[in-house]
C-alpha cells in the first residue's frame, strides 16, 4: 500500500456503523428502495390493524452473514405498524443452516402481504454480504466494489458489512475521470496520452472532494499519470490510478516501475476488469491496494431464507 496514504475506498462507516446502526444517508436509502418495493408489490398504504394473530418465523436455509434487518424494522415501522418483529440474529451476524433469524408476529393480511418483500431484502443483501466475506477473506481491506450496483447504496451497505470497501457511495465522492471523460476534452491533446497529462497539469489539487482517480488503459498511461501528478508535490488529495482490464502480470510491472521511478508512495494503484474469485489470490500479490469489481454485488445468489408461519 502507498505509504501514509489512506484508502479513500474505504466509505462504509458513512452508511453504518456498529454503535450507531444506519447513517441518515443509509436510511434515506432505505426510503426510496422500501417504497419502491411494496409499490410494487401492489402495497399502497400502510397496515395499521387486523384480525387474526398469528406468529412467524425467519429461517436461515444456509449458512450466512444476515444483513437487512435495520431496513425490515424501518420498512414495518412505516409500512406494517401492527408487525412486530422480534431479533434473534442483527445486521453483520452469522447464521448457520436452520437458525432463527427472527419471529414476527400481528396481523395475518399484514404478515402474508409483507412476506415477500421482507424476505427478498434479506435474501438480497444477506446474499451479497456473505459472497463478499469470501471475497474479503482472501484480500482483507484490498477488495472494493464498484458503482455498477443492483440496489444502490444499499448493495455497498452490504459490501461493507461483508468485510469490502465502498468505493464511491455517489458519483460525487471524488474526482473520477475515465475513457469517455477524456473523449470530451476536446482541445487538450489528440490522445488519450496527451489528455490525462493536460488533465492533470491544470487541476488544482484544492479543488477536488474526496480523492482523484484516473483510469487508464495502459502501462505508458499509468506512468505518464503518475509523473505529471508527481509534479504537483505534497498534497494531502488521495491520488488513484485505475488500471482498466489490466492482467496480473501487468499491473506487477505497473507497480515496480512505479518504485524505480521513486513515485509509488504517492500513487493508490487499484485495478477493475476481469477479475474473478478463482483468481483473486493472484490478483491480491501483484502489488496493487485496491481490486475493485462488481462481481461482489452483481448476480449474487440471494441468501436462503424463508418464513413459517405457525399452524394454529
Amino acid at each position: 500500500m502507498a505509504d501514509g496514504l489512506p484508502l479513500p475506498h474505504d466509505r462504509g462507516h458513512l452508511l453504518w456503523t456498529m454503535e450507531d446502526g444506519p447513517s441518515r444517508k443509509l436510511l434515506s436509502s432505505f426510503d426510496r428502495w422500501s417504497t419502491a418495493l411494496v409499490g410494487d408489490d401492489d402495497i399502497s398504504e400502510p397496515f395499521f390493524q387486523g384480525d387474526g394473530i398469528v406468529k412467524a418465523s425467519i429461517i436461515a436455509r444456509q449458512d450466512g452473514i444476515i444483513v437487512g434487518c435495520a431496513m425490515v424494522d424501518y420498512v414495518l415501522q412505516v409500512w406494517a405498524p401492527s408487525l412486530s418483529i422480534s431479533w434473534k440474529a442483527g445486521d453483520g451476524k452469522r447464521v448457520s443452516k436452520d437458525d432463527l433469524i427472527a419471529t414476527l408476529s400481528g396481523p395475518s393480511v399484514a404478515v402474508l402481504s409483507m412476506e415477500r418483500t421482507l424476505l427478498n431484502i434479506l435474501g438480497h443483501l444477506s446474499g451479497i454480504a456473505t459472497w463478499t466475506k469470501q471475497w474479503s477473506a482472501v484480500a482483507p481491506k484490498q477488495i472494493a466494489c464498484t458503482r455498477k450496483t443492483v440496489w444502490g447504496m444499499l448493495d455497498k451497505w452490504a459490501v461493507h458489512m461483508g468485510g469490502g470497501l465502498t468505493h464511491r457511495l455517489t458519483k460525487h465522492d471524488a474526482v473520477m475521470m475515465k475513457e469517455n471523460d477524456f473523449a470530451t476534452m476536446k482541445g487538450h491533446g489528440d490522445t488519450n496520452e496527451q489528455r490525462i497529462v493536460a488533465y492533470i497539469n491544470d487541476i488544482d489539487p484544492i479543488e477536488i472532494h474526496g480523492f482523484l482517480e484516473i483510469e487508464v488503459r495502459t502501462q505508458k498511461e499509468a506512468m505518464l499519470a503518475a509523473m505529471a501528478w508527481s509534479q504537483k508535490g505534497e498534497t494531502e488529495i488521495p491520488f488513484v490510478i485505475m488500471l482498466d482490464n489490466f492482467s496480473p502480470e501487468a499491473c506487477k510491472e505497473v507497480s515496480e516501475q512505479l518504485e524505480e521511478q521513486g513515485v509509488r508512495h504517492t500513487i493508490i494503484l487499484e485495478a477493475s476488469g476481469g477479475i474473478t474469485f478463482e483468481t483473486l489470490e493472484t490478483w491480491r500479490e501483484c502489488g496493487l491496494d485496491v481490486i475493485s469489481t462488481s462481481a461482489l454485488n452483481r448476480g449474487v445468489s440471494p441468501l436462503d431464507i424463508s418464513m413459517l408461519v405457525e399452524d394454529h
